[in-house]
């Protein structure tokens, strides 16, 4: 090192601490401010904000550590991280107090900025959620070869949350470079900490994953930039995964209308007392870097700075209430139909195996992974080889953590991978549906369309002998219900390969949803050089007395009930819709129109909430016109689904039944 470089490095040493005092000072002014404006009466600003006064050391200290394109989640409480980052402060603002200059344009509010275009990823409002998804994140940063590194950053509280767990083993499993930082201000929401666990440092949980962890204090940027970088450079070289509990005090509530009646004076006495902007000033007066009246102006400067930013922020304007509907999922294009490739006869799992390959052959940045995905190929064997093919980079075995799995698919895919996950049964999703329903399905319409989730779910379901109520429901009206998601049931091999592909095409996060009862057919399958579009039904026979409308496993029994009709002289049609979301309007009005306004829906699902009643509406809305309208429902009963074959069968759809509804619908 040169004297003149070696000198320069010591004045920015000895400057770190005032610029520190500075930018903490910015933040304490700035959640100050939004925190009255929320107050007054009317508020100015609606809702509640998780204010982080206190904690300032620890967001500030760890960028000072990180690499400019190092990468940051943050939990709900994540307005100094923001700005710490480098976002544009007007912008944050302008984001809590719902602006249209807003980082989203009023859409995440306070608890759930998103910047995934930037080194902020965003904050996470779901307890503990952002921690799977910086394992995705994390995972493409490592898939890309990159030497990023990304932290992502809980409450004490988060630490009894599953997706911590599972995110801690997905992350000690694949090596990955993420730094779990748990800001410990003593409280889980109203609830002292002490009562949540029977252990002295919640670092100690690190050990019982393989993972190095350590408890530091977090009122001191300086000891908080150090600790990182170390955690930051074993993470960047391989060794993997760092977990680290910062002690910091809660000066303020757990939100901006908490009064704190179950709090003591003696703790809030405490938590002042530990305040590291007087720490900090009183730490410069000490070593003679500044005088304490320096100090105090310096800390008095940034509430002048601030008021002239919310000034700015209020006056802008509100969002346009036009542009609501706007970014739910991307614009569909049209496109030409693909170019077989080739033909053969196959089973559909089999048609199922043919699309990942075909994935991953054609988008290098395509990963397959998922519990017993790899070496096994899966419990099913859909992706049988793909790992020896493609290795295991690539194609991989997951813990059989569902959380862990989904989060960190949402986190790979807004970090430019395109990941096809598998989760075994559809009926287990429920344990991490959170990922689909609060994660994935968010992140276009949050940012306003600058940032997606491409992503591809699959599971399988439906009713086979043997099976019990927990791998046999049927759950696409629950996951149709979601914006932002789009939901394939392919009934055919060739729709299995197709159906698949376009869903990994897609730009959005895509749901595939097989069924079991059909792995064992077989048709013939058309490869082609590219995927077809996302959101077209097939119309698989003509019928102008009646149209089945139905999809996935009563497909096949509908065209054979509809074969038996035409031999008495009843010509009944079937429309298979494929997909469910985006549903083909104008497929469904032209089927129902050309059988003379009499449809029938069939599906597997149980009746009472099942899509059939979502179609049934919107055919009544759409053929107001028609003037012999009439529209039933065929579904399986009101029942959980047994195990039993027997049993099943009584409840469930078949040729025989479908016929005798299209009879009653037709008298």
């Amino acid at each position: 090192m040169t004297g003149a470089v070696a000198s320069a490095s010591r004045q920015a040493q000895s400057n770190f601490p005032r610029e520190m005092l500075a930018r903490m000072a910015f933040i304490r002014a700035f959640e100050a401010k939004v925190m009255a404006l929320s107050q007054t009466s009317p508020p100015q600003v609606p809702g509640s904000m998780h204010l982080c006064a206190g904690q300032e050391a620890v967001p500030l200290g760890t960028v000072a550590a990180l690499r400019d394109d190092d990468q940051i989640i943050a939990t709900y409480r994540g307005h100094g991280w923001a700005l710490a980052a480098g976002l544009d402060a007007h912008a944050v603002m302008a984001e809590i107090c719902l602006r249209a200059s807003g980082l989203n344009g009023g859409r995440g509010g306070s608890a759930y900025m998103m910047a995934p275009h930037t080194r902020f990823i965003g904050e996470n409002s779901i307890v503990g959620a952002g921690t799977t998804m910086a394992c995705g994140v994390a995972l493409a940063n490592q898939t890309q070869k990159n030497g990023r590194v990304v932290v992502v950053s809980i409450g004490d509280g988060a630490m009894n949350q599953g997706s911590v767990h599972e995110a801690m083993s997905f992350a000690a499993v694949r090596q990955l470079p993420v730094i779990f930082v748990c800001e410990n201000n003593g409280w889980c929401e109203l609830t002292p900490t002490s009562d949540m666990f029977r252990i002295e440092r919640l670092a100690q949980k690190a050990s019982g994953y393989g993972i190095q962890g350590a408890t530091v204090s977090g009122t001191d940027p300086e000891v908080v930039r150090d600790t990182i970088a170390l955690a930051a450079e074993r993470a960047r070289s391989g060794q993997g995964p760092v977990f680290l509990e910062f002690q910091v005090p809660r000066l303020w509530g757990h939100y901006n209308k908490d009064v704190e009646h179950y709090r003591s004076k003696q703790d809030k006495a405490s938590a002042v007392d530990r305040d590291p902007i007087v720490l900090l000033k009183k730490k410069l007066v000490t070593a003679g870097a500044m005088s304490g009246p320096d100090a105090d102006a310096l800390v008095a400067e940034q509430d002048l700075v601030v008021n002239e930013l919310a000034d700015s922020v209020m006056a802008s304007p509100a969002p346009d209430a036009a542009t609501a509907h706007a970014h739910v999922v991307a614009t569909a294009v049209a496109r030409a139909a693909p170019n077989v490739t080739g033909t053969r006869d196959m089973t559909y799992l089999e048609a199922v195996n043919a699309a990942l390959r075909a994935e991953l052959e054609s988008d290098e940045r395509t990963l397959v992974y998922g519990e017993d995905v790899g070496k096994s190929g899966g419990i099913f064997g859909a992706a049988r080889y793909l790992q020896r093919d493609f290795g295991a980079h690539r194609v991989f075995d997951t813990p059989i953590a569902e959380n862990a799995i989904l989060g960190s698919a949402v986190g790979a895919a807004i970090s430019g991978s395109r990941p096809i996950v598998e989760i075994m049964f559809a009926d287990f999703v429920f344990v991490a549906i959170d990922q689909l329903i609060n994660q994935a399905a968010n992140v276009r319409y949050v940012t306003g369309g600058q940032s997606s989730a491409p992503m591809v779910v699959r599971m399988q379901q439906g009713a086979t002998p043997g099976s019990c109520a927990q791998h046999s429901q049927s759950i696409e009206a629950i996951l149709a219900h979601v914006p932002g998601l789009k939901i394939a049931m392919p009934s055919t091999p060739q729709d299995a390969y197709s159906l698949l592909r376009a869903a990994a095409a897609d730009p959005d996060p895509c749901v595939v949803i097989e069924s079991r009862g059909l792995y064992q057919t077989k048709g013939t399958v058309e490869f082609t050089d590219r995927s077809e579009n996302v959101g077209e039904a097939i119309l698989r026979k003509p019928g102008k007395d009646a149209v089945i409308i139905t999809w996935a496993t009563m497909v096949a029994p509908s065209l054979v009930a509809a074969r038996e009709l035409e031999q008495d002289g009843i010509d009944v049609g079937v429309l298979d819709l494929r997909w469910i979301a985006p549903l083909d309007e104008n497929a469904l009005v032209a089927a129902v129109r050309s059988a003379g306004g009499r449809a029938l829906i069939v599906h597997e699902a149980v009746r009472t909430g099942g899509f059939g009643a979502e179609i049934a509406v919107r055919l009544g809305e759409l053929c107001q016109d028609v003037p012999s309208l009439r529209i039933h429902r065929h579904a399986a009963a009101n029942t959980r689904i047994p195990a039993s074959p027997i049993l099943q069968a009584a409840l469930l759809p078949n040729a025989g039944t479908i016929k005798s509804a299209v009879t009653n619908l037709l008298r």
